[in-house]
C-alpha cells in the first residue's frame, strides 16, 4: 500500500536537485573520488588536541586541504578575530559566498581562505567552515562553475559531501547546546539537515554502502534523515542513475 511505501525527508524539487548535483559532482571529480576514505572526527584524520589556538587551526586546515585534493601551496590562510559579540541563532554562512566564520576569494591566482577564529568555538565547525571554503576552491577556483550561478552556496555545501567532510558539515548544520548564558543554537551553512540526510544517503549508495558503519559519527536528526533517505533510495533504486562503486571500507 501506498501509505507504507517509504518517504523522502526532503520536498520533490529539494530531491531533485541533490540527485541531479551529485551526479554531477560524480560526472566532475570522477568515480576515484567515490573510493577515498570518509573523513571522520576522530584521531585517525584529526590527531592531537584542539583548543582553537593559530597553530591548531592551521594544522587543522593542511589537514582538510589534503582529504579534499587541495594543495596546500594553491591557498592561503587568513586568521582574524572580530571582537563583536554575536547574537545567538546566528546563521554563520548565510547570504553570500562568505559569512561571519569563513570567506574566500582569489587574490593573484591563488585561493585566499580567511578565517574568524572567534567564531570557532569547535573543531566540528572549524572543519565544516574550512570544508565549505575549500569546496570553492574546487568549484569555483577550478573554474567548474560560475560564480554567478544561482546556487553557487548550496553546490559548495553538496560538493563536501561528495568531497568526504560531509559528516561534518551535516552535524554542523545546526548545533544546539547550553552555555553559561542559556540555550544555544547555531547555524552553518546553505543546506538543511534533512537535505544533507539525503545527499549523504545518495552518495554512501552511489559508494557501493548502504549500510555505512560511519553513520555512527553524525549527529541524531542527520542520522535519522539519512537512513530515512536510504529506505526511500532501496525502494525508488532509479533515483540514482550512477551505478555505484565498491567502497573502501564499509
Amino acid at each position: 500500500m501506498g501509505i507504507f511505501k517509504p518517504r523522502c525527508p526532503v520536498g520533490e524539487l529539494e530531491r531533485l536537485w541533490v540527485e541531479e548535483m551529485m551526479s554531477w559532482c560524480a560526472a566532475q571529480f570522477g568515480p576515484r573520488t567515490l573510493r577515498t576514505p570518509v573523513i571522520l572526527p576522530t584521531p585517525d584524520f584529526f590527531p592531537g588536541s584542539y583548543t582553537g589556538t593559530e597553530q591548531e587551526i592551521r594544522s587543522l586546515v593542511g589537514n582538510v586541504s589534503r582529504y579534499m585534493g587541495v594543495g596546500r601551496d594553491r591557498i592561503v590562510v587568513e586568521l582574524h578575530s572580530d571582537a563583536d559579540v554575536l547574537p545567538d541563532n546566528l546563521a554563520f554562512l548565510a547570504g553570500s559566498t562568505h559569512g561571519e566564520a569563513g570567506h574566500y576569494r582569489l587574490e593573484h591566482g591563488r585561493a585566499v581562505v580567511s578565517i574568524d577564529m572567534a567564531h570557532m568555538r569547535s573543531p566540528v565547525t572549524l572543519v565544516a567552515t574550512v570544508a565549505h571554503e575549500l569546496a570553492h576552491e574546487r568549484l569555483l577556483g577550478e573554474r567548474r562553475i560560475d560564480r554567478s550561478r544561482h546556487d553557487n552556496e548550496q553546490l559548495t555545501d553538496l560538493a563536501t559531501v561528495y568531497l568526504g567532510l560531509g559528516v561534518f558539515n551535516a552535524n554542523a548544520a545546526f548545533q544546539f547546546s547550553q552555555t553559561r548564558r542559556g540555550w544555544h543554537s547555531q547555524r552553518l551553512g546553505y543546506l538543511s539537515q534533512p537535505m544533507f540526510g539525503y545527499a549523504l544517503a545518495c552518495w554512501t549508495t552511489m559508494r557501493g554502502d548502504p549500510k555505512p558503519r560511519w553513520a555512527n559519527h553524525l549527529d541524531l536528526n542527520p542520522r535519522v534523515y539519512m537512513k530515512q533517505s536510504l529506505k526511500y533510495l532501496k525502494a525508488n533504486p532509479e533515483a540514482l542513475p550512477d551505478r555505484p562503486v565498491p567502497s573502501s571500507e564499509s
